[in-house]
């Protein structure tokens, strides 16, 4: 019987057909990318016969001046002059932060969507690129100075929307109103949850 986008039985549960998905996934690319600062990150999922498949996720540590301080993110960065492409961006980015090299052993699947950023960013706009790779073995990893901890997140409890929750937010004095998990105290939002988001409408 082929597989639907729909049988989140297997898509969640089995990486293999997972990574079919996200291959012939075909993301937007934002127009200001050629003329905006760029950054990149990576996901990394992985498959486990208990939680099924996983993404790596990291909390960034607590430093002052960071508007991702604290923050639970990918592994990623701003694309350095040395950098030939945004990919190799994400592949440096998670080689410092995580000490995992993903050129040797992850396998890159695809991107999704470009993501702009604006207003808090003190050094202007900026396009951020996601990059998904496979994982075969949970590694041990090295968080350096910038990452507080890691943490793999089951994409089941991310697409039950029972554990979807509303969080309030001011930027600049003005309340909002957004959507987030609690992973037990670790809060899943913003440009990240954006990023899941779409991952989650390519499997199922």
């Amino acid at each position: 019987m082929p597989h639907t986008a729909k049988d989140e039985r297997h898509t969640l549960r089995d990486l293999d057909l997972a990574a079919q998905l996200i291959v012939a996934h075909r993301p937007r690319r934002k127009l200001m990318r050629r003329v905006y600062a760029r950054s990149a990150v990576a996901l990394f999922l992985h498959e486990c016969p208990d939680e099924g498949v996983s993404v790596l996720m990291i909390r960034r540590a607590e430093r002052e001046g960071d508007p991702w301080s604290g923050h639970m993110a990918f592994p990623g960065g701003r694309k350095d002059p040395v950098d030939r492409n945004t990919l190799a961006t994400a592949l440096r980015e998670t080689q410092e932060e995580v000490g995992l090299d993903a050129s040797v052993e992850a396998r890159l699947l695809g991107r999704l969507s470009d993501i702009a950023t604006h207003g808090r960013l003190r050094r202007g706009p900026m396009v951020i690129t996601p990059y998904v790779f496979s994982l075969p073995e949970r590694l041990p990893l090295t968080p350096n100075h910038e990452v507080a901890e890691t943490v793999w997140i089951p994409l089941g409890f991310l697409a039950n929307r029972a554990n979807r929750e509303k969080m309030r937010w001011a930027p600049n004095g003005v309340p909002l109103e957004l959507p987030c998990y609690l992973f037990g105290e670790r809060r899943i939002w913003g440009l990240s949850l954006m990023m899941l988001d779409e991952l989650l409408e390519v499997l199922v």
